[in-house]
């Protein structure tokens, strides 16, 4: 792994994007359709090294929704209802040009595996390169590494029961 390469993946602050007197906002970008308790461990673990923590939820026209835009944020809402770091927003487009709108330093995502890893290393590069957003990986507990929301569409869409892998 290179220099650069562990800059991506380091939890350290870059002194040129957040001051000691400025507020650490991170947005945690997804479409959680549905979210699982595998987001909300990350969510949870995130909470101490972020004065914000912003659940965005993506809007992508071309994907097929189980659960409606507002049915998703709506649960989240109410999910974190008496965490006062926690907002919830819906976006169109790209998530570093939201991270910016929302005044976000950082992309926090969560890892399940190497592939994970793979699969946003690229995009985290990109972000730090061309729109100086940080990425902070978290990686999952093992007791929810297996969770994906598409997992818990298809027992859902088969009449399984989904209930241990959903808050």
């Amino acid at each position: 792994m290179t220099r650069k390469e562990i800059k991506s993946v380091s939890l350290l602050y870059k002194t040129n994007t957040v001051s000691n007197t400025s507020k650490k906002i991170a947005v945690f970008p997804g479409s959680f359709d549905p979210i699982t308790l595998g987001h909300v461990d990350i969510i949870n673990r995130a909470l101490p090294l972020f004065d914000t923590i912003i659940i965005a939820i993506g809007s992508n026209a071309t994907k097929k929704h189980m659960w409606s835009l507002q049915d998703r944020k709506t649960a989240i809402e109410q999910l974190f209802e008496n965490n006062n770091a926690i907002k919830v927003a819906t976006y169109d487009g790209l998530t570093a040009t939201f991270c910016k709108s929302q005044g976000a330093q950082f992309i926090l995502r969560g890892l399940r595996n190497s592939t994970d890893f793979e699969y946003e290393q690229t995009i985290a590069q990109a972000n730090d390169k061309v729109n100086g957003i940080d990425s902070v990986f978290i990686i999952s507990s093992p007791e929810y590494g297996f969770i994906s929301s598409s997992i818990v569409r298809d027992i859902a869409r088969n009449g399984g029961d989904y209930s241990k892998l959903v808050p």
